[in-house]
């Protein structure tokens, strides 16, 4: 309960990884050369996609979704996370803080929802090749990327309405790089129990949802897979998937690595090094993972690359 001290909070102090002060400048490094790849590879992955008419399919549509949700979480916390690394006054506003964490939420719940969708297209395309054009039509896939973006919104214009509303009156200190709710919460003296709860439902449902969602999908494809008669076949339409399956896998075993680990199992150092991994490394190693592996994304950046030389030259 706010006390008679409560005193309005216009900044937060950002304090990541100062037990180490000698460590900045490469750490300050380490997150440029991180966010410059991020940056190259996912707004390079969504400019192939639009200029590429061969890419113009709900596959990639949805790949370049997510491509633009990596760029956008990289570029929500990166860059302040840079400027407080060398700044001699490391804070940020309540209202970047606010804002900060909005967008996190957000984008962290659309990355989930379109995991599954993603899962639910290679589902149609694999399970029911006849019908996928008219199943995956341009009209759904523009409804069910808009209805997730506007639902993610909503999900963290809740969130961020009620943590505003808190009182912050012992400290302004971050022990973190960037403004997440369990930090927020620690530095609250109002009752949090409505906030946490709340995070908890919706993250529950969202991360549960999309889950049953891709394992009932993967489920189906392994069954129509395996009925597939020529081995050649049944690796062709199984390497349709490879890409997305270590995009899940990395993005939620992550996730579940970090979060339903016990706070007592890792030292403050460690906690952050692992929220690095999961907000910054995983955007920038997206767009490699789907590059390096899928034979049309190859192809399609031979077929630019080959046209811009031909117009150099020219």
């Amino acid at each position: 309960m706010a006390g008679d001290n409560d005193t309005a909070v216009s900044e937060f102090i950002l304090l990541a990884f100062t037990d180490s002060p000698d460590l900045l400048v490469p750490i300050f490094t380490l997150f440029l050369v991180i966010y410059i790849i991020t940056v190259v590879g996912n707004l390079g992955m969504i400019t192939l996609i639009s200029v590429d008419s061969q890419l113009h399919t709900p596959m990639y549509f949805f790949l370049g979704n997510l491509a633009f949700v990596d760029f956008c979480c990289s570029s929500t916390i990166a860059p302040k996370a840079m400027e407080n690394f060398l700044a001699e006054k490391k804070t940020i506003s309540s209202t970047g803080c606010f804002v900060q964490f909005s967008l996190f939420i957000a984008l962290v719940s659309a990355e989930c929802m379109l995991l599954a969708i993603m899962a639910y297209d290679r589902y149609v395309a694999i399970c029911n090749p006849l019908l996928y054009t008219t199943v995956m039509s341009w009209g759904l896939c523009l409804k069910m990327s808009a209805g997730s973006y506007a639902l993610c919104l909503l999900i963290s214009m809740v969130h961020t309405t009620l943590i505003s509303r808190l009182s912050f009156c012992h400290t302004s200190v971050i022990n973190h790089f960037f403004c997440d709710s369990p930090q927020l919460f620690k530095l609250s003296c109002s009752d949090t129990h409505l906030n946490e709860t709340l995070i908890f439902i919706t993250a529950g449902v969202n991360t549960l949802s999309s889950i049953l969602i891709i394992l009932t999908s993967y489920m189906y494809i392994l069954f129509a897979i395996l009925r597939i008669p020529s081995t050649q076949s049944r690796h062709k339409a199984f390497s349709t998937c490879t890409s997305h399956l270590m995009v899940v896998t990395l993005s939620y075993g992550t996730g579940f690595f970090i979060y339903l680990q016990p706070s007592s199992n890792f030292t403050h150092s460690q906690n952050q090094v692992m929220s690095v991994f999961c907000t910054l490394v995983i955007p920038m190693l997206n767009p490699l993972i789907y590059s390096l592996r899928n034979k049309e994304v190859k192809a399609a950046l031979r077929r630019l690359m080959g046209r811009k030389l031909f117009c150099h030259i020219l």
